[in-house]
């Protein structure tokens, strides 16, 4: 719609109905991302909401049907971007499963780690920016703090602390680092102690109680009807999780609760993520038991992986397959694939057709956030102002997710 009729609605919208129209966004903080909220308001009271979405759109899905398969995978980091192993493990499985391609234990272990410590640091944004949005600030920084750790322990591996691209068609793209064992168990141990100190925080708070308590009530109709997956659903007490419902990676192995309220309201959502990082934390204390810190990393299948660094450097023949497979990718078998993975925001997956090339004919990818965010309107409806703000940041949407 342009930007005349949106101004001509706006006004007959505001006269019709004595009420107001004002935009939230797209350059609020308290959006979290370029999203734009057009409300309706009878004085505080919200009579309408409607997202307004596309400020950060970038054509992904469209861009990787003129990419190679492993180029692929730098697209699916800028997804979600705040956990970019989760989009990395969703499309790695997708790609292996069209291959048939079996991937060592030692590589799933340490897919399962990172996937778990990506949604750590993922919920630890979501907390320190939701709070900071209710009004409190320095938990904020206790939460930076810790997601700093993460990043480095992604640094070590990768060489960068975003979009690492760490996860390859067939496996990692590196070994682990010599250290990094003592690094990961270094914030094993002193974890707990922190979400301790947050739930001390926030427990009892009666600015937590107040903002969140029967506040966006998104009940599990509305969840089916719309979608929604992931800490949204489970707060309804639903204990749905793709971890469990149909294990990959070897998540079968790992011992773990599902959290889940029954409230539906922006505090079962809350106290379902914080739940939610102490499970994560027992994942990865039985991911680091189980990876060796020695071993295979990819698959030995060289017209899909490239050889260890060491196997290159020196080898002539080595170095031309390299350069090969890195500009002309690999075939996959004509088909179509649906792989899914259990993100910190929900159901991340992609669907990808191939025609027998080394590019797919189509892609698309499924993001939680899309998903999640079409049910604001509901959650909005009836509330007041500083309930929008509580409402967005109870669904913890992603625009990288939303405007792919």
């Amino acid at each position: 719609m342009a930007t005349d009729e949106v101004h001509g609605l706006v006004q007959r919208e505001a006269l019709s109905d004595e009420t107001m129209v004002i935009n939230l966004g797209p350059q609020h903080p308290s959006t979290h991302g370029v999203l734009r909220v057009r409300l309706v308001l009878d004085g505080e009271r919200v009579v309408d909401a409607q997202p307004v979405i596309g400020y950060l759109h970038t054509g992904f899905e469209k861009t990787a049907e003129t990419l190679t398969y492993q180029q692929c995978n730098t697209i699916t980091d800028r997804l979600d971007y705040l956990a970019p192993m989760t989009n990395n493990l969703a499309y790695v499985l997708a790609v292996e499963k069209m291959l048939q391609l079996e991937v060592p234990k030692r590589a799933q272990y340490i897919r399962v780690l990172f996937a778990e410590l990506t949604r750590i640091a993922s919920h630890l944004v979501w907390l320190g920016t939701h709070v900071m949005d209710l009004g409190a600030m320095s938990l904020f920084f206790y939460c930076m703090r810790e997601r700093e750790v993460i990043l480095d322990l992604i640094e070590a591996v990768s060489g960068v602390r975003m979009n690492p691209s760490y996860f390859r068609v067939g496996g990692l793209a590196y070994d682990l680092p010599d250290g990094f064992h003592e690094k990961a168990w270094d914030f094993a141990k002193g974890f707990p102690r922190w979400i301790e100190m947050y739930r001390n925080l926030v427990e009892g708070n009666p600015l937590i109680n107040q903002r969140l308590k029967g506040i966006a009530v998104l009940d599990r109709e509305t969840c089916y009807q719309y979608g929604v997956t992931g800490p949204n659903i489970r707060a309804t007490g639903l204990a749905l999780d793709l971890r469990k419902t149909e294990p990959y990676s070897s998540y079968e192995e790992f011992e773990f609760e599902v959290p889940t309220r029954t409230e539906a309201d922006a505090y079962a959502r809350f106290w379902v993520r914080m739940d939610e990082m102490t499970e994560s934390l027992k994942i990865v204390e039985q991911a680091l038991d189980k990876i060796t810190p020695r071993g295979e990393y990819a698959t030995r299948d060289r017209k899909v992986a490239l050889p260890p660094r060491d196997e290159i450097y020196g080898n002539m023949e080595a170095l031309i397959h390299q350069f090969k497979l890195v500009t002309a990718g690999f075939p996959v078998p004509a088909g179509e694939v649906y792989q899914a993975v259990e993100g910190p925001r929900g159901e991340m997956g992609f669907y990808i057709i191939s025609d027998g090339g080394p590019k797919p004919y189509r892609w698309r990818a499924r993001t939680p956030s899309y998903y999640n965010l079409q049910t604001l309107p509901i959650l909005c409806r009836g509330g007041l102002v500083a309930d929008v703000i509580t409402a967005i940041g109870s669904i913890d949407i992603m625009l990288g997710d939303v405007d792919k």
